[in-house]
């Protein structure tokens, strides 16, 4: 096989997958996108942690710090899910106020439960 159709096959394959992975991201026509901010899921809920609390880029103690949120602070949650246990509590809330941040639940009082995050 000449080195040409091996490079055009080449390219076509690498279309292909280029084309494949745009129509995996994009959303069908007529599909509304949700945003986050303005969604009726969100819940508010209110940073009780004392010396105020740690927002994680994932919902464990070791995940990289994204801000600290203050004590009394409200604060936005998306959605909660299982994490690593902080004081006995496993769940953690992913927070939409500004950045996407983990924050333990532990320490955010909701005023209402937060749906969870594969529902």
């Amino acid at each position: 096989m000449s080195l040409r159709i091996l490079l055009l096959r080449f390219g076509i394959a690498a279309a292909g997958g280029a084309l494949l992975a745009f129509a995996a991201t994009t959303p069908a026509a007529g599909v509304e996108q949700e945003d986050p901010r303005t969604s009726k899921q969100i819940v508010d809920g209110k940073v009780v942690a004392r010396s105020g609390l740690i927002l994680r880029s994932a919902p464990t103690r070791g995940g990289s710090v994204i801000r600290v949120a203050r004590h009394g602070e409200i604060v936005k949650i998306y959605c909660r899910t299982e994490g690593q246990s902080v004081d006995g509590n496993r769940q953690w809330y992913l927070l939409v106020d500004g950045t996407w941040a983990w924050g333990s639940a532990r320490y955010i009082a909701p005023f209402k439960a937060p749906r969870w995050c594969d529902a």
